[in-house]
């Protein structure tokens, strides 16, 4: 029975007496923690449930369609000249449903950005729409979510003195946007084998943090993100990620990102994700790619 049919027999059999009631409302507000270790994915850097670079069809936490699942996390990632932080929270409803809300912060080390601080705050719908990636082991049909990332900037931090305080000043043609995705999720138990790919519509300028549109480009553009793990055990996933990028800003030569990750899963209320990546040109005032060490932690259930 699912969660929404279990509230809805609830309040139909109240006349059973509160003793009663108490009892089943107990057991429908616990979470379950029912899905296999490691199929709820870890946080991506956008907040949403999947691998750390794009997001998975995969609903985040443990609970199956009769309960649900949350988590928190925090992300840091390092290159030789700047540094994102992302922390934020997410929760999955009878496995349908996800809701996630992150922050990200990105600074720069290296003048002449040395001081740049940018803030993106980002809201987060999933919805499965078709498939089960783990149960349906015989069929061909993967698992299917749709979802949206809605974004928004905060003044830019720290080019005052160049007169800089919003990213419509370096090209954008806007401080907020709305990125629209479909993920396909493909389990393979017996061969431990997990494939995804992920279709973005998107006018982010590096994922929303140097605004959306631009000088050189205002429409939605369809960009591919796929991602390969192979589960060593289980409690270790090894796997790699390769996201495109769109190019719209002309003072912002960017390329696609990509990583290779290894994650643990000590418990499921625990994960730790360790992974080297490549994000890529960032500017043209530091032109070199960007390389470097990306470690994140998911506690939740």
């Amino acid at each position: 029975m699912s969660i929404i049919k279990k509230l809805i027999h609830l309040a139909v059999v109240g006349g059973l007496g509160a003793n009663c009631l108490l009892a089943n409302a107990e057991d429908v507000l616990t979470p379950d923690m029912g899905k296999l270790t490691a199929t709820g994915g870890v946080s991506q850097v956008e907040g949403a449930g999947g691998g750390g670079l794009t997001p998975w069809a995969l609903i985040t936490g443990y609970g199956t369609r009769d309960s649900y699942g949350a988590n928190a996390h925090y992300t840091q990632v390092s290159t030789q000249d700047y540094a994102l932080k992302t922390y934020g929270v997410a929760v999955g409803i009878a496995d349908r449903v996800e809701l996630s809300l992150a922050r990200q912060e990105f600074t720069g080390s290296l003048a002449p950005l040395n001081a740049l601080k940018l803030q993106q705050d980002i809201l987060g719908l999933k919805v499965r729409v078709a498939g089960d990636a783990v149960y349906d082991q015989t069929g061909w049909l993967p698992q299917i979510a749709v979802g949206a990332m809605m974004k928004r900037d905060s003044a830019i931090g720290g080019l005052g003195a160049l007169g800089v305080t919003n990213v419509k000043q370096l090209g954008a043609k806007d401080d907020r946007g709305v990125d629209y995705y479909v993920s396909a999720t493909k389990l393979y138990l017996a061969q431990s084998i997990l494939l995804n790919g992920t279709l973005r519509l998107t006018k982010a300028n590096q994922m929303g943090l140097l605004g959306f549109g631009g000088d050189k480009k205002d429409s939605y553009e369809p960009e591919f993100e796929g991602s390969i793990a192979y589960l060593l055990n289980r409690k270790l996933v090894l796997g790699a990620e390769y996201r495109m990028k769109p190019h719209n800003l002309g003072v912002d030569n960017e390329k696609d990102y990509y990583d290779a990750f290894l994650a643990y899963f000590p418990t499921k209320n625990l994960s730790v994700t360790a992974a080297y990546v490549n994000l890529g040109d960032i500017t043209i005032f530091n032109p070199k790619k960007q390389r470097g060490w990306y470690l994140s932690v998911q506690a939740g259930f």
